[in-house]
């Protein structure tokens, strides 16, 4: 059994509202020196068997297809461990 992550991100050029609100709010929170923030997604697919290629391929397919809107996000796929 392996688990692949696929983080999922907006775009650099897509304004980010969540993003800047929380940015807004660490400082009233006590916490300073961070000039930006972006949020995002992440999902933990677990796979029945190996992170082979194919497997690697089918969790791209499924970012692609449902995880992420491409049009505004970019992802990436990663095996953890």
């Amino acid at each position: 059994m392996a688990r692949v992550i696929v983080d999922v991100m907006l775009k650099p050029e897509i304004l980010d509202p969540q993003g800047q609100a929380i940015a807004r709010a660490l400082p009233r929170l006590g916490f300073s020196g961070v000039s930006a923030v972006r949020q995002g997604k992440r999902f933990e697919v677990e796979l029945a068997g190996p992170a082979d290629e194919a497997a690697l391929a089918d969790v791209r397919k499924m970012a692609e297809t449902l995880l992420a809107n491409t049009v505004i996000e970019d992802y990436t796929v990663r095996v953890e461990g």
